[in-house]
């Protein structure tokens, strides 16, 4: 169903069941899926493909050009998974020709009120970005991270899947799956044990996994030495294998 009052280019592909509520845009190059919902005030540019299953509220800005002042004109990309909520006056950019001219978004996530993904991140699925939670460009995101409200994530950071950060906090290096950072200097404050347990984690995979965090944070080790005793450990605890792939991957440093 499309409301009267919207644009539909001839040209975009809309899936089946999909509703396209009122004063809505969707431009040439766009390719709904089945089963998506678009409430109403939403616009959807560029060369955008989303999958389905997808429900934007009202004022949400999808597949728009980049605030990089480097970008110009190029044909760049936006790709969205499935059975993603984008709340209202969410903000999502393409890519950029210097990066990899993509971003790329997975499946079950939840953005809120005025959520932003800038130009060329990588969002796994099952995140949370809360109210006003920002990334700025190359943000690269795993699964199951919770960013709290008003978080900043600067440019080119990586967050590993299952951090959580709280309310407000500024991230200005990569965190490492499993991580908490909150508290009022916003720091590293132990892992993310509540929802690991919520996923399925086992009570020997939690304890691996804080002895990982005590061995990075609490036993003065340097980054390389941490690195390698946690790798010697993940050799028989695959739950520390993601945090070794990720200190090898990390080009910010560690947030510590």
């Amino acid at each position: 169903m499309i409301h009267p009052s919207s644009v539909v280019s001839e040209h975009a592909k809309i899936g089946t069941d999909v509703e396209i509520g009122p004063f809505s845009y969707i431009g040439d190059n766009v390719e709904i899926g089945d089963g998506c919902i678009l409430k109403s005030h939403v616009v959807v540019k560029g060369h955008t493909k989303i999958g389905k299953n997808n429900t934007f509220y009202q004022f949400c800005s999808v597949g728009e050009d980049c605030q990089d002042k480097k970008y110009a004109g190029e044909d760049t990309y936006l790709e969205i998974g499935d059975d993603n909520v984008f709340r209202e006056s969410c903000t999502i950019h393409r890519g950029t020709a210097q990066d990899k001219s993509i971003t790329k978004i997975g499946s079950r996530n939840l953005f809120m009120v005025n959520a932003h993904v800038a130009h060329d991140c990588i969002l796994g699925s099952d995140n949370i970005l809360a109210n006003n939670a920002t990334l700025a460009g190359h943000v690269h995101l795993g699964d199951f991270v919770i960013l709290g409200g008003m978080t900043a994530v600067h440019q080119f950071c990586h967050i590993g899947s299952h951090a959580f950060t709280g309310g407000g906090a500024i991230l200005l290096k990569d965190l490492p799956p499993y991580v908490m950072y909150s508290g009022t200097k916003y720091v590293p404050q132990g892992i993310n044990s509540e929802g690991l347990k919520r996923r399925g984690y086992s009570p020997e995979a939690i304890s691996n996994i804080k002895k990982a965090y005590k061995i990075i944070y609490r036993q003065n080790n340097s980054l390389d030495e941490a690195a390698d005793i946690i790798a010697d450990l993940a050799e028989e605890a695959d739950e520390l294998k993601v945090l070794v792939a990720f200190f090898k991957a990390s080009t910010r440093g560690i947030a510590r």
